[in-house]
């Protein structure tokens, strides 16, 4: 890998750069709830060679919005489930949003 190779990771949302303990420090909570969202398959981190949790700047957004709703009191299992599915939501949207472009780019059928 070049310099440049890793230079241009740093703007890749999905590049796991982050270690466990990095991550928690940077979202203000503890490693457990890391452990706690990766059980409940709301996020997967990727593998160091040794075996080591690394986290993407992606993922720690979507661990940043569950730590948002157990705050608010939200149980863990629940936020997880809360957060699958506004992502889920936002991608129909995102999809939706693009039929309407093609369909609407097309114009109205012509009489013949």
């Amino acid at each position: 890998m070049t310099a440049d190779d890793s230079f241009g990771r740093l703007d890749d949302d999905d590049y796991p750069a982050y270690t466990m303990g990095r991550a928690a420090e940077m979202l203000g909570t503890t490693q457990g709830f890391l452990r706690a969202i990766g059980e409940a398959r709301l996020i997967t981190p990727l593998r160091s060679e040794g075996g080591h949790r690394r986290y993407s700047r992606y993922q720690l957004r979507i661990a940043a919005r569950a730590r948002e709703l157990v705050d608010q009191g939200t149980p863990i299992e629940a936020a997880c489930r809360i957060v699958i599915l506004e992502d889920q939501l936002e991608e129909a949207q995102r999809i939706n949003a693009e039929y309407r472009r093609a369909a609407g780019s097309s114009g109205p059928p012509t009489a013949a």
